[in-house]
């Protein structure tokens, strides 16, 4: 039986849950039935796109161009995924949230064209952000892409410059098992004869043979552009733009620099078409922000929240506790989806934490607390076999349980560290919205 298209008028959330209903998987990697279904929308726009992709980094990287071309004075559309709390967070026209109605208006139109041909909920509503950003006269987007490259719905896009910002172990039922292939498919949002920017220290030969074969203009960080800093400020260095004395990017964390190194390098690689002056990117660095990633907030005990889901970014977020000032305790409320290598990120983790609160993930992905109960003792064991002291590890039904649990227990001298998924960071934001 077909699922119910909503009723003229029918509210945001009703659109959505239809479009959870309209393909049997979530994921379906894959281009055709998303260019079909564009061949009839007016999604074409003058704006200069740029595509971001990458296993950690692309959203801080997305959030920081955003910010300096909003602060040079251009119209910016930015479409990230996933969402924290509300799906209106995916984008941004001219640094406001898309409204309710205007998602709907499109999710519309998307609906009208795709005729029979069946879609994802990614899918879907990109094409709904395509069309938005097309109506909007935008003078530049930047576009995420939501899984890989090669057959992401973001790839339909041509875009004028793309970067990919690290390669690593993640969604490798889809991507491949090795950096060489996971390069290899992150590779394709390169374009023959433009812009490509890599800020992986080390990419994978697979993804240099690609933008070879392609005829890619490939910069690369060590190569092409760098950084530079001390304790007081950092300096860009690229092909022919240097940029010196800036002050720390707002977005805290040890890859930062890196990830506003491809930012610059995409301003420069891109200055004949939009001009950014320095006050611009000074302003534009300082006002960049986006929550769940090493996010400090306010108060006593220290909470930080980090939506680190894979070994990379378990590793970033190990040494950004490392570089905190000293806490007696660290507390993490810890939440995966079954899919990602639990094991690793404990591993990477398990020396800076001293009690583990394991929430259960909702959804068919969600891993129960008593499953990642047993991985984190079984990780543990494996790193440390000659552990004496008890492994400290509770177990709640939710995320909610676990964080006010760790909460209840800590002192004003204590941290707190939520990762693992972004739902377990948007179940302690939502938590701590109905509290405020």
């Amino acid at each position: 039986m077909s699922p119910t298209r909503p009723t003229p008028g029918a509210s945001l959330q009703s659109w959505l849950s239809y479009l959870e209903s309209l393909h049997p998987n979530a994921i379906d990697m894959g281009l055709e039935r998303i260019r079909n279904v564009a061949n009839r929308l007016n999604i074409d726009s003058e704006a200069i796109k740029i595509v971001v992709g990458g296993t950690n980094g692309k959203g801080s990287t997305c959030a920081m161009l955003e910010s300096i071309y909003l602060s040079a004075g251009y119209r910016v559309g930015l479409y990230t995924s996933p969402h924290l709390i509300k799906f209106n967070e995916r984008a941004r026209i001219a640094g406001e949230f898309v409204s309710d109605a205007q998602f709907v208006e499109h999710f519309e139109a998307v609906d009208q064209a795709r005729q029979d041909v069946s879609l994802t909920y990614f899918e879907f509503t990109t094409l709904a952000v395509l069309k938005l950003f097309a109506a909007a006269n935008l003078d530049v987007m930047v576009l995420e892409v939501g899984l890989g490259g090669r057959l992401d719905a973001v790839n339909i896009v041509d875009a004028d410059c793309s970067i990919i910002t690290s390669v690593d172990i993640d969604h490798t039922d889809w991507l491949g098992d090795t950096r060489e292939l996971i390069g290899l498919e992150k590779a394709h949002i390169f374009r023959s004869n433009k812009p490509a920017i890599c800020s992986d220290p080390a990419p994978p030969q697979s993804l240099l043979d690609y933008a070879k074969d392609i005829g890619a203009d490939l910069w690369l960080f060590g190569r092409d552009f760098n950084y530079s800093g001390d304790r007081q400020q950092w300096a860009f260095a690229g092909r022919q733009q240097r940029r010196n004395a800036m002050a720390y990017p707002a977005l805290r964390g040890a890859n930062q620099l890196l990830n506003a190194s491809a930012a610059l390098a995409t301003i420069e690689a891109l200055r004949q078409y939009l001009v950014v002056p320095q006050q611009a990117v000074r302003q534009g660095l300082i006002n960049a922000a986006l929550p769940g990633r090493f996010q400090i907030l306010p108060g006593q005990p220290t909470v930080i929240l980090d939506v680190a889901h894979n070994p990379h970014a378990a590793a970033v977020l190990e040494k950004n506790l490392g570089n905190m000032g000293f806490h007696p305790y660290t507390y993490a409320v810890f939440g995966m989806l079954s899919d990602k290598d639990v094991t690793a990120v404990v591993q990477h983790l398990a020396g800076r934490i001293d009690h583990w609160f394991c929430a259960s993930l909702p959804g068919t992905r969600g891993l129960s607390a008593q499953a990642l109960s047993s991985k984190i003792e079984s990780a543990v064991k494996t790193l440390s076999p000659a552990l004496t002291e008890p492994l400290k590890v509770s177990t709640f039904d939710t995320v909610e349980l676990a964080y006010q649990a760790a909460s209840k227990l800590s002192n004003p001298d204590d941290r707190i560290v939520v990762f693992g998924s972004f739902l377990t960071v948007a179940g302690v934001l939502e938590t701590l919205n109905r509290t405020s």
